[in-house]
């Protein structure tokens, strides 16, 4: 994601999910579904960022207790 900017359109409808089962954490920035124009593999490979034209649609946060710090339950 270097190099590019990518905006969130209405951080007021932020919606957060955890999946403690897969130990994933899901951020949504928008309340209905769409499809994205690319999906971004982050650096640590944990990480993926789907977004349409320019905008972040959601973020995925794979091994999301790891990365906080804390076991899941």
């Amino acid at each position: 994601m270097e190099g590019r900017r990518y905006y969130v359109e209405n951080p007021e409808k932020i919606v957060f999910e955890y999946d403690q089962q897969s130990d994933i954490l899901y951020i949504y920035f928008t309340d209905e579904e769409q499809e994205a124009d690319e999906e971004i593999l982050g650096e640590d490979g944990d990480t993926a960022f789907r977004v349409k034209q320019g905008r972040i649609l959601s973020i995925m946060v794979m091994n999301f207790s790891r990365k906080a710090g804390f076991s899941p339950v």
